[in-house]
């Protein structure tokens, strides 16, 4: 996952709130800093959405392939 497709997979997910969430929400299976903190030191994107996404209750269902650009068709 690219910090391009986290940000998408955020605010589709979580909509207006995404920004606060990865703002403010400590995330406890990254040490209790924030998406934002995380990203800022360096933890891959596919792993703080992943922490983000257990924090806030997304089902499985939802995690997997999330930020993702549909394939252009010819």
């Amino acid at each position: 996952m690219r910090r391009s497709e986290f940000d998408r997979a955020v605010s589709d997910e979580f909509g207006a709130q995404g920004d606060s969430l990865a703002a403010d929400l400590s995330l406890m299976a990254l040490g209790g800093r924030t998406a934002r903190e995380a990203l800022t030191a360096g933890v891959p994107p596919r792993d703080v959405w992943l922490a983000l996404c257990a924090e806030t209750d997304v089902p499985e269902s939802r995690r997997y392939g999330a930020g993702r650009l549909e394939p252009r068709r010819r």
